[in-house]
């Protein structure tokens, strides 16, 4: 029997849409049975031995690759402020480890060690014993432990409560400083792996940082003023520069002193300019004598002088200024009995930049030669 073109279309169409109702209904019975049948809760697989080894295996690999990047960084730099900032942060960095500290010994017409931090406040800084052991001795290690009564313990749970120190050497083993770790919150002693990872990192350290205080020596000759001997204006912007960005990112304070002499023009036309070239080169002298080690006395241009001073404050600056004006003024100065000095004086601000922070220290200065000379003003008021 023969079916017409026709007829076999419409059983063709019938078909099709039998075997779609027979899908649907069976999608129907079967998603009803899922929706009665309770589904079993998803089991995470039980994390054994192997596993938390392998992550721990993970974590420490990471860590080392980590600290053997910042390691190779150290002695990329010869700027010594470079390469302290490097070394603390790499400690700091160290899993467990809160606060770290470099000290150097005095280098070539330092008066005092040069001290560097992360992590801590000034006054926890000064309060660290870690210049090495009394008997001068080279220590493999210095554990520093502190105790707490409970109640100060309870009161303040970020108090430093121990450290380590090793020391710095350089290319010849010779001792140069020491580099110590800290942690707060409870009472511990450094494990082997932060030891150990302490005297890798003090052995990579100790040469950079002495290469670059070498560089440092070698550059200040080029940054001194010929007639004063005091550091050049370059060297002022620079450091000023510098120090206003270190005080920023570590909260510390920072303090400036722009002073000049006054009538001094008046000086220079009476006794010429040799004669007056030597007044300069006699008032920066008392000047260097009353500054503190880790303040910076630069000649800024003529007979204007200016005084950074890290982690300092406004009260601070006009001590030093009254050191300064009693230096210079106390005793003759070649063919004047007496000579003065006008002053400005600034604290860093959060807003301040460099260049802003010099304008309002120079501003005073002016504003102190206006009411009257030899005396000071302060940035945020008269003196």
């Amino acid at each position: 029997m023969f079916l017409s073109d026709d007829s076999a279309t419409w059983i063709a169409v019938g078909l099709a849409l039998g075997a779609v109702v027979i899908a649907l209904v069976s999608a129907v019975v079967v998603l009803e049975a899922l929706r009665r049948k309770p589904v079993a809760p998803a089991v995470e697989p039980a994390e054994g031995t192997e596993t938390r080894e392998l992550v721990r295996a993970l974590e420490e690999a990471r860590e080392e690759a980590r600290l053997a990047r910042e390691l190779s960084q150290i002695s990329a730099s010869v700027d010594l402020d470079a390469v302290l900032t490097q070394v603390l942060d790499t400690v700091n960095g160290l899993e467990g480890i809160d606060a770290a500290m470099v000290v150097l010994t005095p280098g070539n017409g330092e008066k005092e060690p040069l001290v560097a931090t992360v992590g801590m406040s000034a006054e926890e800084a000064v309060r660290q014993p870690v210049r090495g052991p009394p008997n001068s001795k080279a220590a493999h290690a210095v554990g520093i432990a502190y105790s707490y009564t409970r109640k100060e313990a309870e009161e303040n749970g970020e108090l430093i409560r121990g450290g380590v120190s090793v020391p710095l050497r350089d290319e010849e083993g010779e001792s140069i400083g020491t580099l110590a770790a800290f942690w707060r919150g409870r009472d511990r002693s450094a494990t082997d792996k932060e030891l150990a990872h302490l005297e890798e990192l003090a052995a990579r350290a100790g040469p950079a940082i002495e290469n670059a205080r070498r560089f440092r020596e070698v550059r200040q000759l080029a940054d001194l003023d010929a007639l004063t001997n005091l550091h050049n204006r370059r060297y002022f912007h620079e450091t000023l520069a510098r120090e206003c960005t270190r005080a920023h990112r570590y909260d510390r304070r920072l303090a400036l002193v722009v002073f000049d002499i006054d009538d001094f023009k008046a000086i220079n036309d009476r006794i010429g300019h040799l004669a007056a070239d030597a007044v300069l080169a006699a008032v920066a002298e008392r000047v260097q004598s009353v500054v503190r080690g880790a303040d910076i006395a630069c000649r800024v241009g003529g007979d204007e002088f200016a005084v950074i001073l890290p982690e300092s404050t406004l009260g601070d600056a006009e001590q030093l200024y009254g050191r300064v004006q009693l230096a210079v003024a106390s005793r003759p100065l070649g063919p004047f009995e007496r000579i003065h000095l006008s002053a400005g004086l600034a604290e860093l601000r959060s807003e301040d930049d460099a260049k802003i922070f010099f304008e309002r220290a120079d501003e005073a200065l002016y504003r102190a030669k206006e009411t009257g000379k030899g005396r000071f003003s302060a940035a945020n008021g008269v003196g």
